[in-house]
């Protein structure tokens, strides 16, 4: 894994402390190597820093070129597929100098152009330089697993895996946007386009950016969409093809010169992900977290998992004194993210990172498999028991029931809608509040689908997509660990979602796709162990005396933003989550602002 930098200045030439100075904010995403290169007279560079896996030797430093100079590549991520491309390229008569996956990529565009993307089978974002065809060439992964920014202004383009490379920029200015404030309270998160920032976006999940820097001009591209699909099948058959599919990605993302390790919950996810790393001849450092005083720790499944497959585990214990660790989570960040495993995901990794350089992890499994509680509410809703679908809107009050406010309702954690916000904020400021707060759920609302697909579309896009994706990489990457996602292979996806409903998903068993891989191949505790999300213990999110004195020096409410007297009600009325959600925005406020 590793972090990118890129600047193209219109008015004058690039002095070489300004992107090593970029590139260096991202040391922690690549301490084992570093590289930058100039091109077009000083006018555009590009910076790198490298956590190596594959080729481990400086042959495998960035930026890297073609043989004639004229495609330069700075890539963050892992293409998993790239021994399968690399002999499909050979065959081609393309030449390899290194056994990186970079440049598996750059001599698949030479050979597919913009379409190599369609290629990929990874977590990736990258830049690429076309110096013959005077175009800078950006994609990000299909789910959005690896970030990418850009600012673009008439001084520069710029674009780098973090908001603080691009802060560094000393042509780039702060100026806050407050719709994205408003967004924040609403969504825990900014949604993309969208940074905090007015002049900075992030390119979207499974999209491309084509800027021409003769013509000054940009183009977005969304090079794949969610198949969704009413095909019929067998559900063994389907569970049967969708384990050996999930076991080969597994396999695939083994791949590495150094060894990779996996975090280990004790839930279905990440337990199936040890199992078939065993199945593959690895015995894999396994890594969960605990919680001192908490019945309901997670640290104790995961080491019964650990036992029963016979592989090393480090459990590491932490208390209420890791609250502190709040305080750090802006510099991780870069943006407010209210997520209530920003601090556990922290936590683990920090710990993982003393052993290895790579761990597996479980995201992507509730949204495929359907493990989310709201999916199986919004199924029973309208399946099971139509009655509650009625109960829903008679008892909020709304006119028809409207599925982005239960989805809305169901991702909250203390809901601010638009009247909410404007009670949150100051007058002055309610003109950046949204007629309808929940647009980034509308946007992604297919009213086409079924209606679980419809929350599964939601739960791609915006839940995972935004929050879920973005939480594990800078957790993961703050402390220089890659964290793999093996069930994010877009083919398992498309296989699942292509067919009905009814076929991959069981109300009456939890994830069935999966359980049926799994349930010979795990204690009984596991299997029976009701869904439970990687969170902290309730005094990480319910210490009222935190919240008062973080809220009595508030700079938000002496800057104008905030009303106190709103904030004072919910500490009245110990509203911990919307409280939650004000001391994230504060700590990053103070930080950044």
């Amino acid at each position: 894994m590793c972090g990118i930098v890129g600047y193209l200045n219109f008015k004058r030439p690039i002095e070489s402390r300004e992107i090593i100075e970029m590139r260096d904010t991202l040391r922690h995403r690549g301490p084992d190597d570093e590289g930058a290169a100039f091109f077009e007279n000083n006018s555009v560079a590009l910076g790198h820093r490298r956590l190596s896996f594959i080729d481990l030797s400086p042959a495998g430093r960035q930026p890297m070129c073609n043989e004639d100079e004229t495609v330069w590549l700075i890539l963050n991520g892992e293409i998993y597929n790239y021994v399968e491309l690399r002999a499909e390229l050979e065959k081609r008569n393309h030449f390899f100098k290194t056994r990186t996956d970079t440049e598996v990529l750059i001599h698949g565009y030479e050979q597919w152009g913009y379409d190599v993307v369609n290629h990929l089978k990874g977590m990736f974002a990258f830049g690429l330089l076309d110096l013959k065809q005077k175009k800078l060439f950006l994609a990000r992964d299909r789910f959005g697993i690896k970030p990418l920014y850009y600012h673009h202004s008439d001084a520069c383009f710029v674009f780098a895996s973090e908001l603080k490379a691009i802060l560094k920029c000393s042509e780039v200015k702060r100026d806050m946007d407050f719709t994205s404030f408003a967004d924040y309270f609403t969504y825990r998160y900014v949604p993309s386009p969208k940074t905090i920032w007015k002049n900075i976006s992030k390119l979207p999940p499974a999209h491309c950016l084509i800027f021409d820097y003769v013509e000054k001009k940009a183009g977005l591209n969304e090079y794949w969409k969610i198949p969704f699909g009413k095909k019929s099948g067998n559900d063994l058959q389907l569970a049967e093809e969708a384990g050996e599919m999930i076991s080969n990605s597994v396999a695939i993302h083994a791949r590495s010169d150094v060894p990779v390790g996996s975090f280990l919950s004790g839930g279905y996810d990440s337990s199936a992900v040890v199992y078939f790393l065993t199945q593959h001849g690895y015995k894999p450092e396994t890594f969960s977290i605990g919680f001192k005083g908490w019945a309901d720790s997670e640290h104790q499944y995961a080491k019964a998992v650990a036992d029963f497959l016979k592989v090393p585990h480090t459990v590491t214990m932490e208390d209420d004194e890791s609250l502190n660790l709040l305080d750090m989570m802006p510099d991780v960040y870069d943006e407010p993210i209210a997520d209530i495993s920003v601090l556990p995901t922290w936590l683990v990794s920090h710990a993982a990172v003393k052993k290895v350089k790579a761990v597996m992890s479980g995201e992507g499994a509730d949204e495929l498999f359907g493990g989310y509680t709201w999916q199986k509410q919004f199924f029973d809703m309208n399946h099971s028991l139509p009655f509650l679908k009625k109960l829903y809107h008679q008892l909020s009050g709304a006119p028809a029931f409207d599925t982005v406010e239960f989805y809305a309702d169901a991702m909250a954690m203390g809901r601010f809608n638009s009247a909410e916000l404007k009670k949150l904020l100051s007058p002055e400021l309610h003109r950046h509040v949204a007629d309808d707060a929940e647009w980034f759920y509308r946007k992604h609302f297919n009213s086409r689908l079924s209606p679980l697909k419809s929350i599964q579309q939601m739960d791609i896009k915006c839940f995972m997509g935004e929050l879920v994706l973005t939480k594990i990489d800078r957790a993961s990457m703050s402390n220089s660990l890659e964290a793999r996602v093996p069930y994010l292979d877009h083919e398992l996806y498309e296989k699942i979602l292509q067919v009905k409903e009814s076929v991959y998903f069981k109300p009456g068993i939890t994830k069935f796709l999966l359980y049926e891989n799994i349930r010979r191949c795990l204690p009984e505790t596991i299997l029976q162990r009701a869904k439970q999300g990687f969170v902290g213990p309730d005094y990480f999110y319910k210490n009222m005396n935190r919240y008062k004195e973080i809220l009595a020096n508030s700079t938000l409410i002496k800057d104008g933003i905030l009303q106190s007297e709103y904030c004072n009600g919910l500490l009245n009325s110990k509203d911990h989550w919307r409280l939650w959600k004000l001391a994230v925005m504060e700590k990053w406020y103070n930080r950044w602002n």
